[in-house]
């Protein structure tokens, strides 16, 4: 079973940056495309961004033009690079396949963004 290892999360102040990386335990990761997910305090889990094998990314309207997700397929991991935040970002992050059947979450990161 593939296991995902997300980090880079923490207390930042609004208009602040922050870059989240996961690792995952696979040798074909570079087949998968990814995704980056979030799930704030009494809401389900929505999908932020994804990056397909081929480093095609979209994004939520939400984070679109603030968030850029990339990939680097030799460390089998996919970045999450946050700028200009918003408390409405507050949530804990996850990652996993961009779509299909996914693995088991792994523990998420939390990104707080308050003054």
């Amino acid at each position: 079973q593939v296991q995902l290892m997300e980090s880079g999360g923490g207390l930042v102040q609004p208009g602040g940056s922050l870059r989240l990386s996961c690792a995952a335990s696979t040798t074909f990761f570079w087949s998968y495309a990814m995704g980056w997910y979030r799930q704030a305090p009494g809401k389900q889990r929505e999908l932020v961004a994804t990056i397909t094998n081929s480093g095609s990314a979209n994004y939520s309207d939400s984070v679109k033009g603030r968030f850029t997700i990339s990939r680097d397929n030799a460390k089998n991991t996919v970045n999450l690079q946050m700028n200009s935040l918003k408390p409405e970002d507050t949530a804990v992050y996850y990652c996993n396949k961009g779509w299909g059947t996914y693995w088991d979450w792994g523990q998420g990161t939390q990104v707080t963004v308050s003054s």
